[in-house]
């Protein structure tokens, strides 16, 4: 039996960090949502009793680092599964970019198994189980538009934004996340109210969203990487109404309503970057507001 599942890379509108907790993680306000930029997770059942990832792209790593191997071990151990799986990623997602790639294919693993192997787990419990691999697991295994708290795995589902593009573009270096945060002075006074982001999205406001795009990790990640800053700059240049970087980065992304400036954008950037992208934000059907499609 062979099951295939689509797992969405997310950008964040909002990244704020409140502190560092005394477990070494830092307590974070986020507001990601998924783009319809996707890898493609192919699950086929063995009867071997173990897990073999193939990868698309030679980069990446096929063994217990990969958090689909990750996924897919918790599982096995958790629900005594003596059957194994052959898990085939297809790559889309740029590696180390701040869309939570290596997260993602962790939930389309967790949601394509429970599947394959009859679990009949529900998303909360798949969410929790994903939480102990990464951060970023149970929003993916949720997807849509959400709330996160603690170190990111409390995730309060909120409406989808509304529609628009997103162009996506990353220059050739790679980010390290622990290093972001650790370079990272957390400013209470610089602090921004999350819940002004959520009430913009909640009311359809696509201009106030534009204009409240917020990301604390910036600042860290600039001062190390000027080429981060000149995408940025670029974006805003070109026409973006809303730009802002993912995550701890690299990736910038820019928010454009129309389709002609998303064209004039998306043609500038691929002038001097090579990894860029223009994708739509995927709604989430449950969430939709009267109004939106």
């Amino acid at each position: 039996m062979k099951i295939s599942v689509k797992a969405p890379a997310k950008i964040n509108l909002f990244l704020d960090v409140l502190h560092k907790r005394a477990d070494g993680y830092h307590e974070v306000e986020m507001i990601m949502t998924t783009v319809d930029l996707a890898d493609r997770i192919e699950l086929t059942e063995l009867e071997d009793n173990k897990i073999e990832v193939d990868v698309s792209e030679g980069y990446v790593p096929s063994d217990e680092r990969n958090l689909a191997y990750q996924a897919a071990l918790k599982l096995k151990q958790r629900f005594q599964i003596k059957k194994g799986v052959s898990i085939y990623i297809s790559k889309k997602i740029p590696v180390a970019a701040g869309l939570a790639g290596g997260s993602s294919d962790a939930a389309a693993t967790l949601k394509g198994l429970n599947q394959l192997w009859r679990l009949n787990l529900s998303t909360e419990e798949l969410a929790a189980i994903g939480s102990e691999i990464g951060s970023d697991v149970s929003f993916c295994v949720y997807g849509g538009t959400a709330l996160a708290t603690g170190r990111g795995e409390i995730i309060q589902q909120i409406a989808s934004p509304p529609p628009c593009w997103v162009i996506l573009a990353k220059p050739p270096i790679g980010v390290s996340t622990a290093e972001v945060y650790r370079r990272l002075q957390v400013e209470p006074s610089k602090r921004q109210d999350v819940n002004q982001v959520v009430q913009a999205i909640e009311s359809g406001s696509y201009n106030e969203i534009c204009q409240r795009l917020h990301n604390v990790l910036e600042d860290v990640t600039l001062k190390l990487h000027p080429e981060v800053a000149y995408i940025k700059e670029s974006m805003k240049k070109f026409g973006a109404d809303g730009v802002l970087m993912s995550g701890s980065g690299p990736t910038v992304f820019g928010l454009v309503e129309k389709e002609s400036r998303m064209q004039r954008v998306y043609n500038g950037l691929k002038g001097f970057c090579e990894h860029v992208y223009a994708v739509r934000l995927i709604s989430h059907p449950n969430l939709i507001k009267d109004g939106q499609k």
